[in-house]
């Protein structure tokens, strides 16, 4: 089930796609405002978020595959100075 996240269909994204546009931009404009002190609420669409939790905590294109993101729940990162996650909540 995995791979299949990684192939897109006919004119579409595949999690590798999206990992590939979201993750610089997280990197580039959300990290260091983050790094300032600012709390940032990011809202997009599911696959957008998968692929942002896997760069941030870690998670295996495995393991990603088995994660039930529910709509409209909020998830909460805790960071510390250098960036590392010190706890996750969903609210």
């Amino acid at each position: 089930m995995a791979q299949e996240l990684f192939y897109s269909s006919a004119g579409g994204e595949s999690l590798a796609d999206t990992a590939a546009r979201v993750i610089p931009y997280y990197e580039q404009q959300i990290a260091p405002l983050l790094q300032k002190g600012n709390n940032i609420l990011i809202v997009a669409h599911g696959n957008s978020l998968r692929a942002l939790m896997m760069h941030l905590e870690k998670i295996s294109e495995e393991a990603i595959a088995h994660i039930d993101l529910h709509t409209g729940l909020p998830r909460q990162y805790t960071l510390d100075a250098t960036g590392g996650i010190t706890a996750v909540a969903d609210l």
